[in-house]
């Protein structure tokens, strides 16, 4: 994912630059889409850059991937295009472009003075760091108009993030931004935030019925601009108490345990932008009709629900660690307690899979054929674990506790899941056959009542002949010692919706529906199967499943 939040005072300066209040007045603009990357690391549409330049800034980023493995693209526009800011022009181009983990892209609108540095969350350098390179070095060298200088900032910050550092490593040129101005961002930020937690530390739902909660008809154009507006406020005060709590979870849980929230900071804070561009349009000199005014107020409240939720799942998670925490020893002792049951049924459940390979063929068994090694690597890992949150109780660190007594459980849950898929497979495999005996019977049935059908043109004698053929074909694969009854099945149905085409003439209405209604029954059944093996493999090694396979899962649950 692209999309990240900036820090407070990043954001305050970016609306600075965005405002010309640093860099002056902008003139008249020409927006501009995203663009298509060259084959160099600088595309230049605006003539910042002499060609001179232009050749420096080349020559410092190729030597930014020499030394560090980076790739950085710097694209200077007039203005970016259409509501979207920056970091949506600069996300949409990188994307577009398909930019990866190690590849970075610094966006700036000369005229309208926005800048935006684009870093997917995986990659090495940290959104947080990638907020200080902003922060601290791209932007000074901005507000003195020193694009050259912009260009070796970001690099010389990428570098030092990339060699450990925190990406506030010193640019060769450029003037610094005003020490006063910042003193003042900061203490103001900082009151703001102060303010914010004391008025209240976690968000509150605001008062009154959402939108979402009942029809949009029932209320009034003018209570949807209202409840439209107290959301948004109520939304931008909940992300500034989150990213608050999110600090403080990080000193009590620690970095890895923050992960999952911080990504849930990003998604809330797209929502947020992207209400904030609708309130805009709403907001702006041009006239809405009043079915657009409803249309954006009930999507300015859906986006900032959708925001809210998103953070109370991640708050309810920090709750939960914070009751491991105030009862590490009971908890500790539980989990020690479902370890030992999930190991000791292991053995089980290697040995049933072992029963299973002498009657099924190596491809059928592919999504457990690991399963009792992973499970015993999950009860490895809940081991050091379990250890760890021993060690922390003893040390008085509830907080460390907690995270090693969460994550030894969710091991142990794991381990649990893949011992269970092997038992889950036997019985799919089971029900299978069981299905595609009854499967056999029928179609023989079918090749029966098939001959004593006409056939001037010998479409029935090759649908009876390639019936056959695939009848005896499961005979046999259902007899052996190899044997992949679901996928067996699957070839049966194909058969069975080809003779069916032949034989349909001969039966009546009523047994026609119960037959489809029998074949639907093992359609789902060989779905289900399928559906349920993939997700026991996904749960148990989701760490290494990207997007792309939990999205076929989904659709073929539905």
């Amino acid at each position: 994912m692209r999309a990240r939040w900036a820090p407070a005072l990043t954001t305050a300066l970016s609306a600075i630059f965005a405002a010309g209040l640093v860099l002056g007045p902008a003139g008249a603009v020409s927006a501009t889409p995203p663009v298509t990357l060259g084959s160099g690391y600088v595309l230049d549409d605006v003539g910042a850059l002499s060609a001179s330049r232009q050749a420096q800034a080349q020559n410092r980023l190729e030597q930014l991937k020499t030394d560090s493995g980076l790739d950085l693209w710097v694209v200077f526009v007039d203005e970016f295009t259409g509501p979207a800011d920056s970091e949506d022009w600069a996300n949409t181009t990188a994307e577009t472009n398909g930019l990866g983990p190690t590849q970075y892209l610094l966006a700036v609108a000369t005229d309208s003075r926005q800048f935006y540095l684009s870093g997917d969350s995986a990659g090495p350098v940290s959104q947080e760091q990638l907020a200080t390179i902003e922060q601290q070095l791209i932007q000074p060298q901005l507000a003195a108009d020193d694009w050259l200088g912009a260009v070796d900032a970001a690099a010389d910050g990428l570098q030092d993030a990339a060699d450990g550092g925190s990406g506030t490593a010193a640019t060769s040129s450029g003037s610094g931004f005003p020490t006063g101005l910042v003193i003042f961002l900061v203490i103001a930020a900082v009151a703001i935030l102060v303010v914010v937690l004391i008025v209240r530390r976690r968000r509150k739902t605001a008062g009154g019925t959402p939108a979402s909660a009942r029809a949009v008809e029932q209320i009034s154009t003018e209570e949807l601009a209202r409840r439209a507006s107290s959301a948004l406020v109520e939304t931008d005060d909940a992300l500034k108490t989150s990213d608050q709590e999110l600090g403080f979870a990080k000193a009590q849980f620690g970095d890895a345990a923050t992960v999952e929230f911080e990504q849930a900071l990003q998604s809330a804070r797209e929502n947020l932008n992207r209400a904030f561009t609708l309130k805009q349009q709403l907001d702006d000199a041009t006239a809405d009709t009043e079915e657009q005014t409803r249309a954006w107020n009930a999507d300015i409240i859906r986006l900032c629900d959708e925001a809210n939720a998103g953070l109370d799942e991640k708050a309810a998670a920090f709750d939960e660690l914070r009751r491991l925490e105030q009862n590490a020893p009971e908890s500790l002792a539980r989990v020690q307690d479902q370890r030992a049951k999930a190991a000791a049924s292991i053995d089980a459940a290697d040995d049933h899979l072992r029963t299973l390979a002498a009657g099924y063929a190596p491809e059928a068994l592919a999504t457990v054929a690991d399963n009792p090694d992973q499970a015993r690597q999950r009860i490895q890992f809940a081991d050091e674990q379990l250890a760890a949150a021993e060690a922390a109780i003893g040390a008085g660190k509830g907080g460390e506790a907690a995270v090693s007594i969460k994550a030894a459980e969710e091991a142990v849950g794991q381990a649990l899941l893949l011992e269970e898929a092997i038992d889950k497979l036997g019985s799919d495999f089971a029900a299978g056959e069981r299905s595609a005996a009854a499967l056999i019977t029928e179609l023989e049935g079918d090749i029966a009542a098939a001959s004593a059908l006409p056939d001037a043109d010998g479409r029935v004698a090759a649908a009876i002949a390639a019936t056959r053929q695939q009848v005896d074909a499961a005979k046999a694969g259902l007899a052996g010692a190899a044997r992949r009854p679901l996928q067996t099945l699957q070839e049966l149905e194909a058969a069975n919706a080809q003779i069916d085409g032949v034989v349909a003439g001969v039966r009546d209405a009523e047994a026609a529906a119960q037959r489809a209604q029998q074949i639907l029954g093992q359609q789902v059944l060989q779905a289900q199967a399928q559906v349920s093996a993939a997700e026991d493999y996904i749960v148990a090694r989701r760490g290494a499943i990207g997007a792309e396979a939990r999205t076929r899962l989904a659709e073929a649950g539905a």
